[in-house]
């Protein structure tokens, strides 16, 4: 039996502080957002083209329009961010910095409330990540910096037969180690810049390479709270090199990454609303 105050499990209910909390978390990061020259957008909440950035399309909740055409609700915000304004507004805008507030929804009834960045045509991520950290000391919020880079799992995974990207998903470090590779052993164990000159001058040049991208951009981060984690591997599909996540007590307060859309590189995260505000008002 339903009660007549029961909400589906997933969804979200704010009230009192938990709804101040929300309003602080979305004007702050709109009036440091807008500061710095980003435009806001607001995206349909059904969407044709989510399967284009969803890992595991179990996770769309799918309807059906007028014309029985299969669409989904709105579970990541970028690729419909960046459909839109290449395709629909096109040449109607040259305005290449852009941000949303709003929910992506996953099945079955899972609501997520996102402050989105989206930083077209740019290929340095230090320039979104440092907004990011404005955003969190703003809120007095300190997470901790995580630096990755995607390619040095799939250049693994090509260098070794007996490691898939499903290791870097699950973090199978005992697979990684039993390889009694010298380089990988301490690329597994990699956190510190202090770290990566030592690496640089055993490992492969193709691994070389991805791990000074790293160090550049946590030396160009406004943050002395950042760790590197080379052999994380996100799961969204668009995200092709640096890569990075914002933790806190286990919780992920935001994520965000280099991607590519018809060639030209750009650069966005999402700041978790709804992890914000459990923080604030515990």
């Amino acid at each position: 039996m339903i009660l007549e105050h029961e909400i589906p499990n997933g969804s979200k209910l704010y009230f009192g502080k938990s709804a101040k909390a929300k309003r602080e978390i979305e004007k702050v990061a709109s009036d440091i957002l807008d500061a710095n020259d980003f435009e806001e957008i607001v995206t349909p909440i059904f969407s044709y083209h989510q399967h284009l950035s969803i890992a595991d399309e179990k996770e769309l909740v799918r309807v059906n329009d007028k014309q029985n055409n299969p669409i989904s609700l709105r579970a990541d915000s970028t690729i419909d961010v960046v459909r839109i304004i290449e395709k629909r507004l096109g040449k109607n805008t040259t305005q290449k910095k852009w941000f949303y507030v709003q929910p992506v929804i996953t099945y079955p009834t899972t609501e997520q409330y996102q402050v989105g960045v989206e930083f077209m045509d740019e290929k340095k991520l230090s320039s979104v990540l440092n907004i990011a950290v404005d955003i969190f000391d703003k809120l007095d919020v300190k997470p901790l910096i995580q630096i990755s880079n995607m390619r040095i799992p799939n250049i693994l995974a090509d260098m070794f037969d007996e490691l898939t990207l499903d290791d870097f998903r699950y973090v199978n470090i005992e697979k990684f180690l039993n390889l009694k590779v010298d380089w990988l052993d301490k690329l597994v164990y990699l956190q510190n810049e202090s770290q990566v000159d030592e690496l640089l001058e055993i490992a492969p040049s193709e691994i070389k390479i991805e791990l000074v991208k790293m160090k550049e951009l946590s030396q160009e981060i406004s943050s002395n709270n950042s760790v590197l984690a080379p052999m994380y591997y996100a799961k969204m599909l668009y995200y092709d090199e640096l890569f990075f996540r914002s933790i806190l007590d286990n919780e992920v307060f935001a994520r965000g990454g280099r991607y590519k859309s018809n060639d030209v590189s750009s650069v966005g995260f999402a700041i978790y609303t709804d992890t914000i505000i459990e923080e604030k008002v515990k």
